[in-house]
């Protein structure tokens, strides 16, 4: 069995007077590339914020590579954060600095370089994730959706991180945009080894680059597995979920 890299256990939070989980136990394995779904209030970017220490659950544990998130040190931490990078749904690039500064934020706060090392790594994560050398120094408002969500791609990429965190990565692309997008991650979760925890409600990314599915329900995890195993679980929103998409002729990786 490969390690775990994710490790929730038997974790619950009430936000608002409202159970959002209740027990919600799952782990993620080395060089896995996972997607989270659940109808609308499930409690999936929750679960995300509780994992990468953002939100304390109220009670329950959680370990990233091992170690425990919310029992560490703010030294502990800082060198764990360095292990993963998040893209966030909105993208969260800073409007007043160029494509280059934002993605090398991450190295100005994280490392020692110098800034113009730190520049020049930068540039090579733009590379990376398919933009033209003549981005860098444009503002991100000057992007189209697309390249902004791969700018930050690149900075979550920028500390060279084990393990990255998507929060609706396709959200707000164009089909063809999000499944160029959805290419990129598989080919740089091959190619560099990352394991990839990714929420999501587009099907597509699920039958085109997901090894497998955790399904959030009630509180709790309702399944895990391939979609075709996922098919066959009775469940209402499930099934009007996957209705949503053809059957004729699915694909899903690794199957």
């Amino acid at each position: 069995m490969s390690e775990a890299v994710i490790d929730v256990s038997d974790v619950s939070i009430s936000l608002g007077g409202r159970p959002v989980h209740r027990g919600l136990s799952l782990s993620v394995a080395r060089g896995e590339v996972i997607a989270l779904i659940g109808g609308s209030g499930s409690g999936k970017s929750v679960l995300l914020r509780e994992i990468i220490g953002l939100v304390k659950p109220q009670s329950g544990g959680i370990k990233l590579f091992g170690q425990s998130v919310w029992d560490s040190s703010a030294e502990q931490m800082s060198l764990l954060r360095r292990r993963f990078g998040v893209l966030f749904q909105d993208g969260a690039l800073f409007s007043s600095l160029s494509v280059e500064d934002n993605v090398a934020t991450p190295l100005f706060e994280h490392t020692e370089l110098p800034r113009v090392t730190c520049r020049q790594l930068a540039r090579l994560k733009l590379a990376m994730v398919g933009l033209p050398p003549d981005a860098a120094r444009k503002r991100p408002s000057e992007l189209s959706g697309g390249m902004r969500k791969r700018v930050a791609l690149a900075r979550a990429l920028a500390l060279d991180p084990e393990l990255l965190f998507l929060d609706e990565p396709t959200s707000g692309l164009d089909p063809i945009s999000g499944r160029a997008f959805d290419a990129l991650i598989r080919l740089l979760a091959d190619s560099l080894g990352l394991t990839v925890f990714l929420v999501t409600h587009d099907l597509d990314t699920l039958f085109s680059i997901i090894d497998r599915v955790i399904v959030l329900s009630d509180g709790r995890v309702l399944g895990s597995g391939t979609v075709a195993e996922l098919k066959h679980i009775d469940d209402p929103w499930l099934r009007e979920y996957f209705a949503a998409r053809p059957t004729e002729g699915e694909t899903v990786h690794g199957n």
